[in-house]
């Protein structure tokens, strides 16, 4: 069976979302990419300000904190993500597991049946934060703080390291992996 999702893990500014844009340039069929971060662009803004309970908060040193309600919509992102792929839809996922191989649970909870490549972003916690810096959207500290948190327990099928190898090289060798089964 051909790969059907590639889950990208990885922490804030390692490099996720540039694999993810050149893998849709280097696979030969059309790939749709979603991530976190258009899940949380998607929440209402209050589910987003500091203090929501509810929602999602960025500590000042990068600390990222969940409440109820963001909670169960990421588990119903999660399962529409897993409906659209058991459609026929080749999907990337672009993905933080802030809760380790509980994460990773929930994810493949939500794709059983299909198949997925699990992808471990690495990248040394520094360039991150310099990465982090250069674009200026995200809070200080949280590519450091997630450097090493989000692959602690969880279990890959390949990994890359974007402060090793260009983003585009990294696609290649997950393309390589989609390509041979």
């Amino acid at each position: 069976m051909p790969t059907q999702v590639i889950v990208l893990n990885g922490g804030s500014s390692s490099g996720k979302s540039g694999i993810a844009r050149c893998l849709q340039a280097v696979l030969p069929d059309p790939w749709l990419t979603f991530g976190v971060d258009t899940l949380i662009a998607a929440m209402p803004a209050a589910m987003r300000s500091s203090g929501a309970d509810a929602g999602i908060e960025f500590g000042p040193d990068g600390e990222v904190t969940t409440g109820d309600a963001f909670k169960a919509l990421d588990e119903a992102w999660a399962q529409g993500i897993g409906a659209m792929a058991h459609a026929g839809a080749r999907i990337i996922v672009d993905e933080v597991f802030l809760g380790g191989p509980a994460s990773q649970e929930r994810w493949r909870k939500a794709l059983r049946g299909l198949d997925v490549l699990w992808v471990g972003v690495r990248c040394d916690a520094a360039i991150a934060a310099g990465r982090e810096i250069a674009r200026g959207d995200r809070v200080a500290g949280m590519a450091r703080s997630q450097a090493e948190l989000v692959h602690q327990g969880v279990a890959y099928d390949l990994v890359v390291d974007t402060g090793r190898t260009e983003s585009l090289e990294c696609a290649r060798q997950i393309a390589s992996r989609v390509a041979g089964g």
